[in-house]
């Protein structure tokens, strides 16, 4: 906000001079020089891409010991700092923090590729990334404030939950011809949604609320795509082909596990932001679970996805989650248009269609931004999600 807003609201009469000036007086006091830190911010940049071309330039002549060394003696630094200053430094910038832990974090991610390099050694990716998160999981569970330390959990955990499933699943039966362990796999490709009741639990329990919130926004979004996902192979017929990874069995494994995660969340969290969580985490167990069920249906996939889509929405609505609710009637309109186009592709191919096609698309718009403004909760409750 500058002066010059102020000053306008106050020739609008929007509010008194008393108003203004301490309005004024607090933007001043609180203002950042942003030219300034971006000039800071470009300075260091270059400064770090002159310090890595001079190291790339000579990597082959750096013993890789000595390489491995220095990289580790980074990442005890950056956790020291964390660990020694970072209540200090949280205070005082948290992006500061949350900046100084993504180093950390990613100086020991890119650690174990280091060490790979030096002796020449391989293993397959879920490996270091199990590693990784055994190492810097809790650290980011402990100190992360923001967004950003919560996706790299939640997301590191499911990169490495999918490669082990690969791993295990396409590679076992190579050598061996052994039949992989589809169900243990199914439950742990399930694991990463039990975020969202660690979160839950958590999020009223501690000082770092913003951060456990986040945790079980993602482990609902996890949920919420899995069956999303399942839908979309149902719709092109893809569990008659997917052997035994896509079995009934094991996508029960997942639904019990969906449905397991939702009510811990409706149990941690009762008030009517968690009842609405769990319900939305549980509705998506369901439909996996159901999704084997319509498989190479059209129709029946595609009113399952917006059966999904609408339960989201309604949830949304009643628990006046303004962005969420939006983001639903977008999905479910996006979804009937494309079902209309798998039950009338031959009509695509006609100017005639093409024609039907693009009015329809017109139409659908229309109402969903109709329904999206007439029905969305005020922007104001989004806050309470």
């Amino acid at each position: 906000m500058n002066a010059r807003k102020i000053n306008a609201w106050h020739d609008a009469g929007l509010i008194d001079e008393e108003t203004r000036t301490r309005l004024i007086a607090y933007e001043d006091e609180h203002a950042r020089p942003l030219a300034l830190w971006a000039i800071f911010g470009i300075g260091a940049l270059a400064i770090a891409l002159g310090l890595i071309s001079v190291v790339a330039a000579n990597w082959d002549e750096i013993p890789g010991q000595i390489r491995l060394s220095v990289h580790f003696l980074m990442i005890l630094g950056t956790l020291a700092a964390l660990f020694l200053h970072g209540e200090r430094l949280a205070r005082a910038n948290p992006w500061g923090i949350e900046a100084l832990l993504f180093v950390a974090a990613a100086l020991g991610l890119t650690f174990f590729g280091h060490l790979g390099q030096v002796y020449q050694t391989s293993a397959p990716l879920w490996e270091p990334l199990a590693l990784w998160l055994l190492l810097f999981g809790p650290v980011l569970l402990l100190v992360g404030r923001s967004w950003l330390a919560a996706a790299l959990v939640v997301g590191g955990s499911i990169y490495c939950a999918w490669e082990y499933n690969y791993a295990l699943g396409e590679l076992i039966r190579r050598p061996s011809g052994e039949t992989p362990p589809y169900l243990w796999l199914a439950f742990v490709t399930a694991l990463p949604v039990f975020f969202a009741p660690v979160g839950a639990w958590l999020r009223g329990r501690s000082d770092r609320s913003a951060f456990w919130r986040r945790l079980e926004q993602l482990g609902l979004t996890y949920a919420v795509l899995g069956a999303s996902l399942s839908c979309a192979l149902a719709s092109v017929g893809a569990y008659e082909d997917g052997g035994e990874a896509l079995s009934a069995s094991s996508q029960f494994i997942r639904a019990i596990g969906g449905i397991a995660a939702g009510i811990l969340v409706v149990v941690t969290r009762p008030g009517l932001s968690g009842r609405m969580s769990g319900s939305i985490i549980v509705g998506a167990g369901v439909i996996i679970g159901s999704a084997i069920g319509v498989n190479d249906s059209d129709v029946f996939a595609g009113g399952l996805f917006m059966i999904l889509w609408a339960g989201i929405a309604g949830a949304a609505l009643y628990a006046g989650w303004r962005g969420v609710f939006q983001v639903a009637v977008a999905t479910i309109a996006l979804r009937l248009i494309v079902l209309s186009f798998e039950l009338a592709s031959d009509l695509l191919l006609s100017g005639f269609g093409l024609i039907v096609s693009g009015f329809l698309i017109l139409g659908v718009a229309w109402l969903a931004v109709r329904v999206s403004r007439r029905f969305a909760p005020p922007p104001e409750e989004e806050a309470s999600t």
